[in-house]
Parts: C-alpha cells; structure tokens; sequence
C-alpha cells in the first residue's frame, strides 16, 4: 500500500537528524541490496533521541533483524546500559552482533535467537524504551507481555503504524473509528495495537510521521 507520509519528509527529518557513521552506512547499503525493511536513517535518529530523552538504561526490541534500530538506539545507552535483541532467522541475528561490536559500544548487547514473546519472560524489567517490530497480528500481543515491565517515564514504539506491507492507514482511521472496513490482517493487527495502547491506563499515545509511522506510547505512571 502506498505511504501517506510524504517522502520529503523523511528526507527533511534525514537531514536535521542525528548524523551516523560508517557502519550505519554499510547498513543502508545492506538494506538497498538486499530489499530488507528498516526504518531508516530518520526514524533511527529519532529513536536514538528518544532514548536519550528518556534517560534509557535498559531496551528491549521485538524483533531485530540485523540489528539497525539497536544499533541508533545504542548510541544513546550509558556505559552500563543494555539492550536486548531477539530474531527468529539466527543468520540475521549473527549480522547484528557483527554490526554492534563494531560499533565499540559500551552497553551490553544480548542477542536472543526465537520468539520475542516468549523470551521477554525471561528479562525482568523496567525497560526504559521498547520497540515492538515484530509480526503485526501480534503487536498487542508484545504490548500486554511487556507492559508492566516499562518503567515510569519509559516510552512504548511501535514501527509501521501507518505503513508497511499490506497496511492501509485509512483502513486503519476507519477501524479505530469504530467503522466496518475491508481490511487486511496487517491492517488489522496495527489498529487493535492502537486501540490497545490508547485505552491503557498510565499510557499516553501520539504519531511520529516519518518513516512508515511510529507510535509513541509514554508510561505516564
């Protein structure tokens, strides 16, 4: 489905953004080879501004792939950070831990090999800044498993909440309005995440439009 969101401006959101470094541009060149989905660098920037907004110690990522999120989003951490990666393709997996010991950072990185869902039962919290990036019938899924672990103050990002594969951000307006709609499964899964966030107490939600969209939940309490 097409993106709503205006290719100027991610590309404005690009160039006022942090800046990356080499092995973030081996990366890009990785994803434009080989067709994998990223972010990219303007919403990477963000979430490594997020983190640093929010003082982030502790991350926590359903679904990583080769490690382009953890890598902005360790960046931000402090020396005795940690950030936790989880993938089902354990080839993927191998090149994020590539990728971030060669990014010398401080943080410890654990790279964990299966279902998001289930190894988020073996981390205790808080986590100050989770991304859920995994299938996207199962977002509400990974928010219920992992909310009571984000700390207060911690924020709750979720990408694609606009675009990506099959999803159709009216269809999405429409169900979260409450009107029948004709809509994919993935369509489907990101307005039940919404409507999950939205009505949980202590969250507050809102929209960062650039990339494909990210959905910013704060833990107000």
């Amino acid at each position: 489905m097409p993106n709503p969101i205006p290719a100027a401006v991610e590309a404005f959101a690009e160039t006022v953004g942090p800046e990356g470094d080499a092995v973030l541009a081996e990366m890009d060149e990785y994803a434009d080879e080989h067709g994998f989905p990223t972010v990219g660098p303007a919403v990477g920037g963000w979430f490594q501004v997020l983190a640093t907004m929010v003082d982030a110690e502790r991350v926590f990522e359903f679904g990583s792939g080769y490690g382009y999120s953890a890598y902005w989003f360790a960046r931000a951490l402090p020396a005795d950070g940690e950030i936790v990666l989880t993938e089902v393709d354990a080839d993927e997996l191998d090149l994020a831990r590539e990728y971030l010991d060669r990014g010398d950072f401080d943080a410890t990185a654990h790279f964990e090999l299966g279902d998001a869902i289930e190894t988020i039962e073996d981390y205790d919290g808080p986590f100050d800044v989770v991304l859920i990036d995994n299938e996207k019938h199962r977002y509400r899924e990974a928010f219920e498993a992992v909310r009571g672990n984000v700390a207060p103050g911690g924020v709750v990002l979720a990408d694609n909440a606009v675009a990506g594969g099959t999803i159709d951000a009216a269809d999405v307006r429409r169900l979260l309005d409450g009107e029948d709609a004709d809509a994919t499964d993935m369509s489907r899964g990101i307005a039940d995440y919404l409507k999950a966030v939205r009505e949980a107490p202590g969250f507050e939600t809102t929209l960062l439009p650039v990339g494909e969209g990210v959905a910013v939940s704060l833990r107000t309490g």
